[in-house]
């Protein structure tokens, strides 16, 4: 079984000494000081650490019970106590606004919260992750008895949200969309059709479950400009709010998954079922979207805390494994052989694992503490300049940290060797539950494209500048601190080649709209690896203003030379590709490919 300690002193750091938290909440009005934040991590630890961890591998074990008679599913054993507890100890409050009756905290705080969960258990964590959006989207565009009739609720924890948007015809082209939606004569909707893939469809932690809906009303233009959002509950809702008979909506089925199947991953069948318009008709993909990047950022750090426990696993392997000598001699010369962390090979794995886990955890933070710049910035360009920023960075968080969860949980299996491709140390799952961050709510190539094809051409860089501006600033503030040099001037060169990228790909999508597609994999990967540069000279510079322990500041800076040494020359790659063109690409006729 896999071990996992929330890295409570690590993320005290990046909040405080690198973002400077204390700065953002005192600009911004939000009631959160130092001491409430600090409590709250060592709080969230020890639920993570004592209550959803040991219930990690035993639920994937068993996964989710499917009963074909009822349409009903069982969570692992385990599973719904410990939502019982997190809704008792009040962590669904943690950042909900405090109008609707929840705690207020700063967002960055809840993208640390949500790591530990993923990290404690991915699986178990789902559940809560689809209310998350679910909130936003009625917050947001729900009429005033929506929000009494299902948001209050959904708050509360006594109902969980889902998002329903996949059909088994079409997964990202929702243009492709069959759902229907009848008006009804009381003003409600009967809604019909098949949506799969939905996490969290079916469950038995609450009452009753809450689907947002997408599907088209009999007047729809076709293509996406003709869907609408619907609520539709799994038990009828008045609009008093009282919870009825059971609605026309179940559970046909759930996946049998390659991992995550402590999480009940479904095929949703409506078949008449009774629900409400959320928002404008045909406007459907605003709601849509409000859930969607809420739940991209969330699947980003999805992939942090996969990052993060099986970095630690496979350290404490590396440091009792014994097979073998170090090159330069016997490190333990009264044991048969030395611990495998002496390896060269070995370390450059853990702190490949190290150096994308700590300084995705600034990146993700970060992009956290945008939203929280968006909704209370003193005024409206600062909070135009936040949406632009979270905008830009949610392709990156999402696309770049669950592939470099792919890359770290296999890095993970590779330190442990045989036992790490057996189910007893449970390593494994880690690797399995890792796959599907990169493919649900946009796979890694949607990111790259939303990134490449909206956030740079369409909305002309706008997130691009802001953030290529706050490196340039910081380069210029520390380029004359020798203890900082090694680090800002690749940076500075970094960031300005990131500039004439875009500029490149920009002018050959002009001509050529299939340079877009072309380029945008690698130039996710290549903002990706720039962007952690920057905050890992971030945290190099928050050294000197810390009081942080000497091994600690060792760590970290002997990380961010590893990083700048080995990990950011990946950008050489990608560079070279994007400037290789589409030619490569397309040249090759479909037919030609093989039999």
């Amino acid at each position: 079984m896999t071990r996992y300690a929330a890295p409570v002193r690590d993320m005290r750091f990046a909040l405080y000494d690198v973002l400077d938290l204390d700065a953002q909440v005192a600009r911004l009005g939000i009631d959160a000081g130092r001491d409430t934040v600090e409590a709250v991590l060592e709080e969230a630890a020890r639920f993570a650490n004592q209550v959803l961890a040991p219930l990690n591998q035993a639920g994937d074990e068993q996964g989710c019970r499917y009963d074909p008679a009822t349409g009903t599913v069982t969570a692992p054993d385990g599973f719904k106590a410990a939502y019982q507890r997190f809704v008792e100890d009040g962590w669904n409050l943690l950042t909900v606004p405090t109008e609707l009756g929840g705690q207020g905290l700063p967002l960055a705080v809840d993208a640390l919260f949500k790591e530990m969960l993923d990290a404690a258990n991915l699986a178990w964590s789902t559940y809560p992750l689809l209310s998350h959006g679910a909130i936003e989207a009625l917050r947001h565009q729900g009429e005033d008895w929506q929000k009494q009739a299902f948001l209050a609720p959904i708050v509360e924890g006594r109902w969980t949200g889902t998002m329903c948007l996949t059909e088994p015809h079409c997964g990202t082209d929702l243009g492709l969309l069959k759902t229907r939606a009848e008006p009804q004569a009381d003003g409600s909707y009967a809604v019909t059709g098949t949506k799969i893939f939905i996490s969290a469809g079916e469950h038995d932690f609450t009452e009753n479950i809450v689907h947002l809906v997408l599907a088209r009303l009999p007047d729809a233009p076709p293509g996406v400009k003709g869907i609408s959002l619907f609520v539709v509950p799994k038990f009828k809702v008045a609009r008093d709010g009282s919870m009825g008979e059971r609605n026309g909506v179940r559970c046909g089925a759930i996946e049998h998954k390659m991992g995550l199947k402590g999480s009940a991953t479904c095929v949703m069948n409506f078949d008449g079922a009774q629900g409400y318009l959320v928002g404008q008709p045909h406007r459907g993909l605003q709601g849509m979207f409000i859930m969607m990047n809420s739940a991209r950022l969330g699947v980003g750090v999805q992939g942090l805390g996969l990052m993060e426990r099986a970095t630690q696993n496979a350290l404490a392997y590396a440091r009792e494994r014994l097979q073998m000598r170090a090159l330069s001699g016997p490190r333990l010369p009264e044991k048969p052989a030395d611990p495998i962390i002496v390896h060269p090979d070995v370390r450059r794995m853990l702190l490949t694992n190290k150096a994308l886990a700590e300084g995705g955890r600034l990146l993700a933070a970060h992009a956290f503490a945008q939203l929280d710049e968006q909704e209370r910035g003193a005024d409206e360009a600062a909070r135009a300049d936040g949406e632009a920023l979270v905008g830009f960075l949610t392709p990156i968080v999402k696309g770049c940290l669950t592939e470099w969860a792919v890359e770290c949980t296999y890095n993970a299996v590779q330190i442990y060797g045989g036992h790490g491709y057996i189910r007893e140390h449970g390593i494994e799952q880690l690797a399995r539950d890792a796959r599907i961050t990169t493919l649900y709510e946009g796979t890694t190539q949607i990111q790259a494209n939303d990134l490449v094809g909206r956030k740079l051409l369409q909305l002309r860089g706008a997130g691009l500048k802001l953030f290529l501006g706050e490196i340039e600033r910081f380069c210029a503030a520390n380029a004359g601190d020798p203890a900082l040099a090694e680090f800002v001037a690749p940076l500075a060169e970094k960031a300005a080649e990131w500039g004439a990228l875009t500029q490149e790909i920009a002018g050959r999508a002009a001509t050529d709209p299939e340079e877009i597609g072309a380029a945008a994999v690698d130039y996710l990967f290549y903002s990706g690896y720039v962007a952690l540069a920057y905050w890992w000279a971030r945290a190099v510079a928050a050294l000197a203003k810390g009081s942080q322990p000497q091994a600690f500041r060792d760590a970290k800076r002997e990380t961010a030379r590893f990083y700048f040494a080995r990990i950011l020359p990946r950008t050489l790659t990608h560079a070279a590709a994007i400037r290789s063109g589409a030619a490569t690409l397309m040249a090759l006729e479909a037919e030609a490919f093989g039999e």
